[in-house]
């Protein structure tokens, strides 16, 4: 682009407070365009400290990328969860302070959908990216109070009286996370699953596009440390990141491993929570093989634990928008054995004979198991391609150059700051 834009990015979390996968997807992009002068970013998120007053607003910077942080009350009613124009009045203002020519709205749930009317009052073009499905699901990952699936393809609010508290309440949520939708120039989804069950269900048909997210490539040591590792351990090893929850598939994992007469291989189950609670006190003495909880990794550390083990274990028993670990675990050379869990399967590696439906008993992963413990080690996985961060920055470059009336050709100055 022959002039750099100034993006302003609203992500409910951002560093210095940082959690979640949109929130590394955002961070990742933003600091991955402004290192390399494409664009310049600011930042806007929430946080919720009593100390402060009601939507004031902190600046903090890290680098070199402004944050605002908007601070929110806790225990907000229902409704200012999805629409606040407290927080859209904040908008208002940092859009008249900073000048920004595109607003990029991430993961928006807790900031509210009067955000992006700030934008259009303002005529800044929008893109909207959508991580999951809060937008057209109250539960946010179309998960029933049982944990089981919903499956509404596609979503109608009026079939969702029994997961919802109050279904008028959840109607005119729906449809109005359904008009603030309608006034982004963009949506991007992560996989077309999401982007086909998102439009069927009416969120800004049309409008989508695939950007698909880039993942934490492997370190140029990764081979070597891996093949360190199986010539002092030939044994298979499996891995799992998911917890003990029934939505990823663990009461399943367990119950195929339990069927298994053999040993010789071992199990690596990261322990994902902060306060070392997911694993406590689970047994796994009467389960063949050798079970080890290792320590939740960063992105800085993530070789080290797929360096450890031969064989990635996805059996989420939701269709996922993406499949992040999935990726992660391709790019190194590692199998998957996984479910036909929505966007997690559209990659190189994917063989729909080899998928196994959500729902299935354990016999079925355990026969898998099997497979891979006779292959073992013949059959090592060669490494997949998938995107990286900056090949997702570059996809998100082709995707500012569509924008109608981008401002970046007509730079202004900011009233305040810029």
């Amino acid at each position: 682009m022959s002039v750099r834009p100034h993006i302003l990015l609203a992500n409910v979390f951002f560093a210095p407070f940082s959690y979640g996968g949109a929130t590394v997807v955002a961070e990742q992009m933003a600091r991955n365009l402004s290192a390399r002068g494409v664009a310049r970013i600011s930042a806007v998120s929430l946080v919720s400290r009593p100390e402060l007053t009601p939507y004031a607003v902190i600046r903090s910077q890290v680098a070199g990328i402004d944050n605002y942080l908007v601070n929110v009350p806790a225990g907000r009613p229902y409704a200012l969860h999805y629409d606040n124009p407290e927080v859209g009045r904040v908008v208002d203002g940092l859009i008249a302070d900073l000048a920004p020519d595109v607003m990029h709205a991430h993961c928006i749930q807790e900031m509210g959908g009067d955000m992006l009317r700030a934008a259009h009052r303002a005529g800044v073009p929008l893109i909207l990216s959508v991580h999951d499905y809060w937008w057209i699901c109250e539960r946010q990952f179309m998960l029933r109070p049982d944990h089981v699936y919903c499956a509404q393809n596609p979503v109608r609010i009026m079939d969702c009286r029994g997961c919802v508290a109050n279904h008028t309440d959840a109607t005119r949520r729906f449809e109005t996370l359904q008009d603030v939708a309608a006034l982004a120039d963009v949506v991007t989804y992560p996989s077309r699953f999401a982007r086909d069950l998102c439009e069927a269900s009416g969120l800004a048909p049309g409008r989508g596009v695939i950007w698909e997210n880039g993942v934490h490539l492997p370190g140029t040591d990764f081979a070597l440390r891996q093949a360190e590792r199986r010539a002092r351990d030939q044994r298979p090893v499996f891995g799992f990141v998911g917890g003990p929850s029934s939505t990823k598939g663990w009461p399943l994992i367990r119950e195929a491993f339990h069927g298994i007469r053999r040993d010789g291989f071992a199990v690596h189950l990261v322990e994902g929570s902060l306060d070392g609670s997911w694993w406590r006190g689970h047994d796994f003495s009467n389960l063949p093989g050798e079970w080890r909880v290792v320590p939740r990794y960063y992105q800085a550390r993530m070789d080290a634990f797929y360096a450890g083990i031969d064989v990635l274990l996805f059996m989420s028993q939701w269709k996922e928008t993406f499949g992040l670990t999935i990726r992660e675990a391709l790019a190194r050379g590692i199998s998957v054995i996984q479910t036909d869990s929505g966007g997690t399967t559209e990659h190189a590696a994917a063989d729909p004979a080899l998928l196994i439906p959500i729902g299935s008993g354990p016999e079925v992963l355990r026969a898998r198991l099997v497979a891979a413990l006779d292959a073992h080690p013949a059959a090592a996985a060669p490494v997949v391609t998938v995107a990286g961060f900056d090949d997702q920055a570059r996809a998100f470059e082709r995707i500012l150059a569509t924008l109608p009336g981008l401002r970046a050709t007509k730079p202004r100055t900011a009233s305040k700051s810029g």
